[in-house]
């Protein structure tokens, strides 16, 4: 059986963006930005480089309309560094009007995993408190505590068979069936604010190892419509899925004017917008689920300090917020760079950035100033600074950084309610 393209549970990605944007449909964010009243950074830096369909989520931070913005996170270790950038995209999101829901994954976590109830616990309460720390507003919930949730899955797992999942997991024999479980959950997940609230456009910013879970969904969601509207040349058609006739019926006295055939109608002279959000009703109230199709952007993987992904299971890959500051310096002074050799190479030709998990970790987060980042890499490029100091000033902020943070952490665990 062959592996899958993308594994969203392997510890070691390594993912070619543009072979993966070609294979799997997904778009450079790049075009998009322009559609933004406010740039964030993450963007502005090439930090999120991918989208599926986010130009609905753009048109409604712009214009004001109602927005979803939904992430999760697996509690199978503390929180690090390497958490903090999908944190930043869902509360910078939140600023700009959408609705906040964050899930801690505890029933993939245990299925995956095989982490006790307890542990995963203790560890979302952690991820959490980071997120109530950056400024998050909005709902949180626990999966194996949402039975609503759960509900949800149920139906979507009416969607989909195992056949289906095989050839997107590459799913086996052994495969667990919590483990299918767990990802029926997380489809949930993702659709679970339009059921919660109203259908409304929703953006899910992940990684791009867990662009398998977007697809899935997207597929899921289109299957669990009543009805299919499609744009064609000079009208529009409207196509039932297996919706009750007094639905149709529904929609063809909204457009009096509208041709009813067996099973779909076409509309000539209406606008595709206003027909989709009548069509959305008529089904909302018939008891169907309404669904937008949900949206994703898709951010590269900060660097670990030893290379590769920043991973709990490598521990001097990462930087936790709860490590004692002689060990967060350690790890930043041992971290892999872009230098040279020796020193009268690098005072020579100069260092190379894009290859150092320090400078990375400044670009990620350490270093906010735009002028500032392109001072160090001017510094590094030209060989005007060393590592050893350029480790030693990078150390310096990541130490006071994590104790602010930590600061704000504490202060933010009374929010948590399990």
């Amino acid at each position: 059986m062959p592996e899958p393209q993308i594994n969203p549970w392997s510890s070691n990605q390594s993912v070619d963006v543009e072979k993966l944007f070609a294979e799997f449909g997904i778009e450079p964010i790049s075009p998009v930005i322009s559609e933004l009243t406010e740039v964030p950074y993450f963007m502005r830096r090439g930090i999120v480089v991918g989208h599926r369909d986010y130009r609905p989520i753009a048109w409604a931070i712009r214009n004001k309309t109602p927005f979803h913005i939904l992430t999760g996170f697996m509690p199978s270790g503390h929180p690090h560094l390497g958490h903090l950038m999908v944190m930043k995209e869902v509360v910078w999101h939140v600023q700009q009007g959408g609705n906040g829901y964050i899930t801690i994954a505890d029933r993939e976590a245990h299925a995956v995993r095989g982490l006790s109830w307890e542990k995963c616990n203790e560890y979302g309460k952690e991820y959490l408190s980071c997120l109530y720390a950056l400024g998050f507003e909005g709902q949180t919930y626990f999966q194996s505590k949402n039975n609503r949730l759960k509900d949800l899955a149920f139906e979507a797992a009416t969607k989909v068979n195992f056949s289906e999942l095989t050839a997107i997991y590459g799913f086996g024999a052994d495969t667990d069936l919590a483990h299918a479980d767990s990802v029926i959950t997380q489809v949930a997940d993702i659709l679970y604010p339009q059921v919660d609230r109203e259908p409304a456009p929703t953006v899910v910013p992940v990684g791009i190892d867990q662009d398998p879970h977007i697809r899935l969904t997207r597929g899921i969601a289109h299957k669990m419509r009543m009805f299919t509207i499609e744009e064609r040349d000079g009208y529009i058609s409207i196509r039932s899925k297996n919706a009750p006739e007094h639905a149709l019926n529904a929609i063809k006295a909204a457009f009096p004017h509208a041709k009813k055939y067996e099973g779909h109608l076409d509309i000539k002279g209406a606008q595709c917008s206003d027909v989709s959000e009548k069509v959305r009703r008529i089904e909302r109230e018939a008891g169907g689920f309404a669904f937008f199709t949900p949206s994703s952007t898709y951010h590269i993987f900060m660097p670990g300090l030893t290379g590769g992904k920043m991973s709990s299971s490598i521990p001097e890959s990462i930087i936790s917020f709860y490590e004692p500051e002689a060990t967060v310096r350690k790890k930043v002074m041992s971290g892999i760079t872009g230098g040279k050799m020796t020193r009268e190479e690098q005072k020579c030709c100069g260092g190379e950035p894009d290859k150092c998990s320090l400078y990375l970790l400044n670009l990620f987060h350490m270093v906010t100033d735009d002028a500032e980042l392109a001072e160090i890499r001017r510094k590094c490029v030209s060989g005007e600074i060393m590592c050893g100091h350029c480790k030693k000033e990078t150390a310096e902020r990541v130490v006071a950084f994590l104790k602010d943070f930590k600061e704000k952490m504490d202060a933010a665990a009374e929010k948590i309610e399990v």
